[in-house]
C-alpha cells in the first residue's frame, strides 16, 4: 500500500465517505487522522504499545496511572499535528509543504515504537546492567520497529521521506538523504531546549493520571509558537507558560517519576529479569524485531506461569511484587546536581558494607562505645557476617527542569508583539526574579533488598555519608569571597563565571532525561553567609549577561528558610543525618500489609508451645463487669463462671459467642418509632 498524502483530512467540511477517524482521548478529546495514519496505527508493530505501561511501576502506586504508550504516542501525533499545520498556516512564507506536516506527524506517531517492557525501566535499568559496554536507546529500537511496520504491513513510503521520519525520532538532521527545514527537527524532539511536544503530552498526560491539576495551556503554547531564524520562538507574554511546562516537569520527577516504592519495583523488576535471562535469553531479542514484537510488559506473565525450575528465583522475586513485600528504602538524601559524579564514585553498596562492618568490629573491641554505636551490641553476629553488597542497591536519580543544572529559558528565544520577526533571548527581569536559584538535583536513596539488614545498612551509609566531602561547584570560585551588603536588592540567583556541563552523551544534554520519566530540608544547619563565596561580574543560571547592568548583589539570608539557604557550593561540608528515618541498627521492617503473617512466621519459627506464647501475649479483655472475659494470648479465658480453659501444649482455637443486644429509640420530627438492633459477634482468640 503507498502511503499518499492526506490532501483533505484536516477539511471539516468533508462531504462523501468520511476519510478522517477520529480517537476520543481524556487529554486532547477527538484526535483527527486520516487514512494514511491510520493505516499505520492499524499493525501490530503499533498496537504493541497498548501492553506498555507509560509511567512503568508508578501504576503500583497510583492506580490510576494506566495509561499505555498507544494512548501517549496518538496524543503526540496529535500535537505534532497541530503545530506543523499552525505554522504552515501562520508563516506561509516558511514553504511547509503538506508532506512536511504529514512526516512530522508520523515521527509523533512513532517516536516511542522501541520502547521496551516498563518502558524506561528496560532501556535506562535493564539493558545497562545485562548489556553494560552497548550504547543502546529505546529511539534506536524506534527506528528498527518503523522499518520493520513498514515492510512487514507492505506500506510504502519514499526512501527520502522514511529517512525524515527516523531523523525527526532521533532529532537529528544529519541523517537526512537531502536537507530539510531544520526548525521541524524541533516539533517531536526538540535537543536545543527539551520544549517540543512530546513533553507537551506526557507532562498533560501523567498529570492527569495522578489527578495532579495543572495550570498548562499547552494550545496557548502551540499558537504562540513562530518561526524564527530557524527557530521555534514564543511570545515573551508566554515566558512564565514556558516555565511553568518545565517546573511541572521537575515536581513530576519529584513525585512520580523518582517515587520510592515505584524505583523500588524497578529494581524488583531489573533483579527477576537478571535471573530470567540465562534461561530466557531476553536480550537476545533486542536486534531482531519479530522477537521485539512480542516484548512487553506481558514478559511477567511469562515468567510467573512457567513451571521451568530454572526460573523458580525470578518468579520468587516476582511473587513478593505480588504480595507487596518490596524492597525497603533506608535511607535518602537530596545532593546539588555538581556533586553527580563523586556520588556515584564514594557511594557504592562495597563503600557502605564495608563501613558497617568496619564499625561493628570497633565496637565489639571498645567497650565504651559511643551513643550511635551502643545499639551494635544487640546485632545478631550472624546478621552482621551476612550482610553484603548483594543487599544493597545504592539508586542515583537525576532530577531537573530539562536542561539539567540550567535555566531552561535561557535557552529558549521570544519575541513581542513590536518585534514579532525578532527572536531573543529574555533576561530574569523580564520574566521573574524569584526563578529558583538551582535548577538541578540529584536523589540519592539506598535500598535493602532483605528488610532484616534495614538497620545495619542505614548504619554503613551513614558511615559513608559521614566522611563525604561536598565538591566545590565548578561554578563559583572557592577562593574568593566578598562581603554581603544589605542595601542591595535580595535576588535568590546563582552568580558566578559559566561554564559548560557535559552530559552522558557528551552533548551537554542527559539524554536519559531530556526528553521523557528537595523531599525535605537538610538536617544540618547553613553556614552562613561569609562561606558562600559568590562573586559579582557575569551571572549564569537564571541571571543573563544583560543583568550584569542593574549592579545588583544578591542578598542571601534576608527573608529566607533554612532549606533555602543550603550551602551547596563550599567545599569540605561534612552532612548531616536524615533525621526522618533514623532508627535502631536492629530495626526490621515488615510490609504493613504482611505484618501478621510475619509475626505468626517468626512465632512458629521459636518452636514454642502455644502456652509458651501466650505468656508474653498482651492481655485481652472483652466486656466489663462480673461477665467480663479475660485472657492473654492464645492462654486461658476466665468468664463470669471463673472457669478456665484447657491447655494441652497444643495448638488450639478457642470460640467465644457473645449475644450483644442493644436497644435505641430514635425518634424526630413527625416520625416516632422504636428501632431495635440485634447482632451477633463470634470472635477466635
Amino acid at each position: 500500500m503507498l502511503l499518499e498524502l492526506d490532501d483533505s483530512w484536516t477539511d471539516e467540511k468533508v462531504e462523501g465517505p468520511a476519510s478522517v477517524r477520529r480517537f476520543k482521548d481524556s487529554i486532547h478529546d477527538y484526535l483527527p487522522f486520516g487514512p494514511t495514519i491510520c493505516a499505520i496505527i492499524d499493525t501490530p508493530q503499533f498496537q504493541r504499545l497498548r501492553n506498555i505501561k507509560q509511567l512503568g511501576t508508578s501504576y503500583y502506586v497510583w492506580p490510576g496511572a494506566s495509561h499505555n504508550r498507544f494512548e501517549h504516542c496518538l496524543g503526540v501525533a496529535y500535537l505534532a499535528q497541530t503545530l506543523a499545520m499552525h505554522l504552515k498556516e501562520s508563516q506561509p512564507s516558511l514553504g511547509i509543504t503538506q508532506r512536511d506536516v504529514q512526516c512530522v506527524t508520523i515521527a509523533g506517531l512513532c517516536h516511542d515504537l522501541g520502547h521496551g517492557p516498563w518502558s524506561h525501566v528496560w532501556d535506562s535499568m535493564f539493558i545497562p546492567a545485562i548489556l553494560p559496554e552497548k550504547k543502546w536507546c529505546h529511539e534506536d529500537a524506534s527506528r528498527m520497529m518503523f522499518d520493520a511496520l513498514l515492510e512487514e504491513n507492505d506500506l510504502y513510503l519514499a526512501p527520502e521521506d522514511s529517512a525524515f521520519v527516523k531523523a525527526l525520532i532521533m532529532g537529528d538532521p544529519s541523517m537526512c538523504l537531502k536537507e530539510e527545514k531544520q526548525y521541524l527537527f524541533q516539533i517531536v524532539a526538540n535537543k536545543l531546549n527539551g520544549l517540543d511536544v512530546d513533553k507537551f503530552d506526557y507532562i498533560a498526560r501523567d498529570s492527569h493520571a495522578i489527578d495532579q491539576k495543572s495550570n498548562l495551556s499547552l494550545t496557548r503554547l502551540i499558537y504562540s509558537s513562530r518561526v524564527i531564524g530557524d527557530e521555534i520562538c514564543y511570545d515573551i507574554k508566554d515566558a512564565l507558560q514556558v516555565f511553568e511546562l518545565c517546573h511541572t516537569r521537575m515536581s513530576l520527577h519529584k513525585r512520580i517519576y523518582s517515587h520510592k516504592t515505584a524505583k523500588a519495583v524497578e529494581y524488583m523488576i531489573v533483579d527477576a529479569l537478571m535471573k530470567a535471562e540465562p534461561v530466557m535469553h531476553i536480550a537476545n531479542r533486542l536486534e531482531d524485531p519479530k522477537e521485539y514484537l512480542y516484548l512487553t510488559d506481558a514478559i511477567q506473565l511469562e515468567i510467573e506461569a512457567s513451571k521451568d525450575p530454572r526460573l523458580a528465583e525470578a518468579r520468587a522475586i516476582l511473587h513478593r511484587i505480588r504480595v507487596r513485600d518490596l524492597y525497603k528504602s533506608v535511607d535518602f538524601k537530596v545532593f546539588p546536581w555538581h556533586c553527580k559524579g563523586e556520588l556515584k564514585r564514594v557511594f557504592t553498596p562495597e563503600a557502605v558494607v564495608a563501613a558497617f562492618k568496619k564499625l561493628y568490629r570497633e565496637c565489639k573491641v571498645l567497650k565504651d562505645a559511643s551513643p550511635h554505636l551502643s545499639e551494635l551490641a544487640h546485632v545478631a553476629e550472624e546478621d552482621a557476617d551476612a550482610l553484603g553488597p548483594e543487599h544493597v542497591i545504592i539508586d542515583h536519580a537525576p532530577r531537573h527542569h530539562g536542561m539539567q543544572d540550567r535555566n531552561p529559558l535561557d535557552f529558549v528565544k521570544f519575541y513581542s508583539k513590536h518585534n514579532p520577526n525578532q527572536g531573543v533571548r529574555a533576561n530574569p527581569d523580564d520574566v521573574s526574579v524569584t526563578l529558583p536559584s538551582s535548577f538541578g538535583e540529584i536523589m540519592l536513596r539506598v535500598y535493602t533488598r532483605e528488610p532484616r539488614f534495614y538497620g545495619l545498612i542505614q548504619l554503613g551509609y551513614r558511615e559513608v555519608l559521614r566522611h563525604f566531602q561536598m565538591p566545590s561547584s565548578p561554578l563559583i570560585d572557592a577562593d574568593h569571597t566578598e562581603p554581603y551588603e544589605s542595601s542591595t536588592i535580595d535576588l535568590p540567583l546563582e552568580l558566578g563565571p559559566d561554564s559548560d556541563h557535559e552530559g552522558v552523551d557528551g552533548s551537554g544534554h542527559d539524554p536519559e532525561l531530556m526528553t521523557p520519566p528537595a523531599e525535605g530540608p537538610s538536617s544540618s544547619p547553613g553556614t552562613g553567609p561569609s562561606a558562600r563565596g559568590r562573586r559579582t561580574g557575569p551571572l549564569s543560571r537564571a541571571v543573563s549577561a544583560n543583568m550584569a547592568a542593574l549592579g545588583t548583589k544578591p542578598r542571601a539570608w534576608a527573608g529566607r528558610s533554612q532549606s533555602a539557604v543550603l550551602d551547596r557550593t563550599s567545599s569540605g561540608r561534612v552532612l548531616g543525618d536524615n533525621r526522618f528515618t533514623t532508627v535502631k541498627p536492629t530495626y526490621k521492617p515488615a510490609s504493613p500489609t504482611r505484618a501478621g503473617k510475619g509475626v505468626k512466621r517468626e512465632r512458629e519459627g521459636e518452636g514454642g508451645t502455644t502456652a509458651e506464647l501466650a505468656a508474653g501475649a498482651p492481655e485481652v479483655r472483652i466486656g466489663s463487669g462480673s461477665g467480663s472475659v479475660s485472657g492473654r494470648g492464645f492462654g486461658a479465658m476466665s468468664g463470669a463462671s471463673g472457669g478456665a480453659a484447657r491447655n494441652d501444649g497444643t495448638e488450639m482455637e478457642l470460640d467465644l459467642e457473645l449475644e450483644l443486644e442493644c436497644e435505641s429509640t430514635a425518634s424526630g420530627g413527625k416520625d416516632k418509632g422504636q428501632e431495635e438492633n440485634r447482632g451477633r459477634k463470634r470472635a477466635k482468640v
